[in-house]
């Protein structure tokens, strides 16, 4: 079975779903999306994943938890590759560092919701196990 040249060691969808606690479904609905490409494909069409789209993976599942929507995703993981990208001009480096910052931002107000829901979760329990108690 030959390989559509991809650099490194490459895997299959199935491991990079084990590697990263995520259904096949999931990755392939980012694919569908435009969320997430995988680094090449199979003379059969399966896909191949890279140690770098692994990577963007995990940073799209971190992200979702936080409520993000896929178009905030999208531009989150296209301002990452613009830092990646060494060739990059200077200007669109900035730019995409100060809509970062911002991102970065609202993901800190998302996790304080997130904790103050954890906390009135407990209070509930809390009051439950009290109230079965008597």
């Amino acid at each position: 079975m030959g390989e559509q040249s991809v650099e490194g060691a490459v895997m299959h969808i199935g491991e990079v779903a084990a590697r990263t606690e995520l259904s096949l479904r999931s990755l392939r609905h980012w694919e569908e999306v435009g969320l997430l490409t995988p680094s090449g494909r199979t003379d059969g069409g399966f896909r191949l994943y890279t140690e770098s789209d692994v990577d963007k993976i995990l940073v799209i599942r971190r992200m979702k938890p936080l409520g993000f929507s896929i178009e905030e995703m999208k531009a989150v993981m296209g301002d990452l590759e613009v830092l990646d990208d060494a060739s990059c001009d200077p200007a669109a480096g900035q730019a995409a560092r100060d809509r970062l910052a911002a991102v970065s931002g609202e993901a800190a107000e998302r996790r304080e919701r997130l904790v103050r829901q954890l906390e009135m979760a407990d209070e509930f329990i809390g009051l439950l196990a009290a109230r079965c108690r008597t």
